[in-house]
């Protein structure tokens, strides 16, 4: 095998190289840099693959047509090649377009030349056989636009080393790697070239492809050379909210974003990277002690700074970062501001202090006005009794005023009563002291205590309880349950009205009805109520006057805290019916306390 077929063999190899490297930029097609490199290998392999043909060549037309082939490539790579580089730096975003026509504006001239060489002999003055070697057929002699291409060539590759240098300095170690393969790539022909350029004897310039076909198959393989590219890198690395500083292994800052330079305005005022921590955040000593003095273990930590005229609060985390060894090349430390969130907890703890401080104020304050409210009105109710007690002739002729002064100083009194039975237990002060109690007992009591005011109104009230019933309540709860559903009955029952009170044992709790024939309760008042409010108001009969029931909420409160319900059924101008239940203490085995009322009677008389 001659000189001539093992060097074209090599070139077709180094084409197929070439070509399977397109075929792995063409997997990644999504991302605009694997674009261009597929760009870049085809054309490299037109050159690669034409000096084959031109090498088998026998004759000088074979050689110039073998040329045509190889001028579909030759001119493109170097743009090709700085316009991948400026996609994977990002320079220039907004000039992008005209610097793409720039950069082609020589290699389409190039093109055409050549193509019309024949012409004007600009590029290839003479082709003058070579008697002296096999390889090359003919030895050319080069016109003035192919030393013009040649500038050309050797301009782009050192333009695109410049715009990789400042990169190189501030990227991640896995980004420097892929930045010096791309380099490595262009780089291998521009050196087969310019041995070419000296000795003038065989160009190898279409094996230096072979080479960066090479090492582009080992940076995409080893390093994911077209997966993401710095520039992604960047924008993430910039655009992170979080400020990040990145270190080498001596603790040098080789790195940072822009939030990071918010943190610490020094890095934006330093020149050059890396520098040395020391020099940079010498106005932290906390900060670059505990950089220095952290071992392999990741770290998190507060820091502060004074900054704009107020204190600036950080929750920072320092990790190491490891090659893919596994050995430790550098630390990143991230600043998470949570300046807003301490800034909020300290308001929201201020304001719940003063909350608290206001909330007691209040209580104290209720406490007392509610006593001083009590006190008075509760003197006033037995000074009327005691004037109702012993009517003179002039009271007789007020009697209907008196009457109602007494009713309006009663009612009101048992408002501020239940108000302030009611505040206690909605702060826990209300004990809760379940026993056994005879219902018919309770219930009986509670009717002689409402007895002089139905007997007002003559209204007889009954009582329908067996006396062997027994319920397991609170006994201060229950009387106030029983005394203001019956104050409610009498309120709205007419002249001569009947109210009736019966239970019933059904499983384990016991069902109290109380019953009353008066004006019922209309359907505005029956929706308040099941809607639960706690204050509403309603016209009593006779002109009673309006009386707050709140009675009723409290009830109903009480009831719940026994593990009861309240329920109600009502029929407009025919009467009303509360039921409630309560626990049999039957079931708990309880014993039973004797207030000391008799239970002789099934039915009381009042009026």
């Amino acid at each position: 095998m001659d000189t001539r077929q093992w060097m074209s063999i090599l070139l077709c190899f180094a084409t197929a190289l070439m070509l399977f490297v397109t075929f792995l930029s063409y997997r990644k097609r999504h991302l605009q840099v694997a674009r261009t490199m597929i760009f870049v290998m085809l054309a490299a392999s037109c050159y690669s693959l034409g000096y084959a043909f031109e090498i088998l060549s026998t004759g000088l037309h074979g050689v110039k047509l073998s040329l045509q082939f190889e001028y579909l490539g030759i001119p493109f790579v170097s743009a090709f090649w700085l316009l991948l580089v400026i996609q994977f730096t990002g320079a220039a975003a907004r000039y992008r377009r005209l610097l793409v026509i720039m950069i082609f504006v020589v290699p389409i001239a190039t093109f055409f030349i050549h193509l019309t060489n024949d012409w004007h002999h600009l590029i290839y003055e003479e082709y003058v056989p070579n008697l002296n070697a096999a390889v090359p057929l003919f030895n050319t002699v080069k016109g003035p636009w192919y030393s013009i291409h040649a500038v050309y060539n050797y301009t782009i590759l050192l333009f695109g080393i410049l715009l990789f240098i400042p990169m190189y300095l501030r990227s991640l170690p896995i980004v420097r790697k892929q930045i010096i393969v791309l380099i490595l790539g262009a780089a291998a022909p521009m050196l087969f070239n310019m041995a070419y350029m000296f000795s003038k004897v065989i160009d190898f310039t279409p094996f230096g492809f072979a080479v960066s076909g090479v090492v582009y198959a080992w940076g995409i393989f080893r390093f994911h050379l077209l997966r993401l590219t710095p520039l992604a890198f960047a924008k993430v690395f910039d655009t992170i909210r979080d400020g990040v500083v990145l270190l080498d292994y001596e603790n040098q800052i080789i790195n940072h974003n822009r939030a990071a330079e918010e943190v610490f305005p020094e890095l934006g005022a330093t020149k050059s990277f890396p520098a040395h921590g020391k020099d940079v955040l010498s106005a932290c000593p906390d900060l670059l002690e505990r950089i220095s003095a952290v071992d392999s273990r990741d770290e998190r930590f507060s820091f502060q700074r004074y900054q704009a005229n107020r204190h600036k609060h950080y929750i920072c985390s320092l990790s190491f970062i490891y090659d893919t060894g596994m050995a430790p090349i550098g630390k990143m430390l991230m600043f998470n501001d949570i300046t807003e969130w301490m800034e909020n907890e300290a308001r929201l703890r201020e304001k719940s202090q003063k909350l608290s401080q206001l909330n007691a104020f209040k209580d104290k304050l209720f406490t007392v006005v509610a006593h001083d409210i009590r006190d008075p009105i509760a003197l006033l109710v037995s000074l009327t009794e005691l004037l109702g007690e012993e009517p003179t002739d002039a009271d007789i002729a007020n009697a209907e005023v008196f009457q109602e002064i007494k009713r309006q100083v009663s009612s009101t009194f048992h408002l501020v009563d239940n108000l302030l039975d009611w505040y206690r237990s909605q702060n826990g002060e209300v004990a809760f002291r379940p026993l056994a109690w005879n219902l018919q007992q309770v219930v009986r009591q509670a009717m002689s205590l409402s007895g002089a005011r139905a007997g007002m109104k003559q209204i007889q009230m009954r009582e329908f309880v067996d006396e062997t019933l027994t319920v397991s309540a609170d006994k201060e709860m229950l009387d106030l349950i029983l005394r203001n559903l019956l104050s409610n009955a009498i309120k709205f029952s007419g002249m001569g009205g009947t109210i009736e009170i019966g239970a019933s044992l059904e499983g384990d709790l016991v069902r109290v009805s109380v019953r009353d024939n008066g004006a019922g309760i209309d359907e505005e008042t029956s929706k308040l109520l099941r809607q639960e409010e706690l204050f509403f108001k309603e016209r009593g009969f006779a002109n009673e006057g309006g009386k707050t029931r709140f009675g009723l909420v409290l009830t109903r409160e009480f009831l719940r805290i026994h593990g009861g319900s309240l329920q109600f059924d009502s029929v407009h101008g025919e009467g009303t019916t509360f039921i409630f239940t309560l626990p049999s203490s039957a079931s708990s085995g309880g014993a039973i306390n004797d207030d000391g009322m008799g239970a002789e009677a099934h039915e009381s008389h009042i009026g």
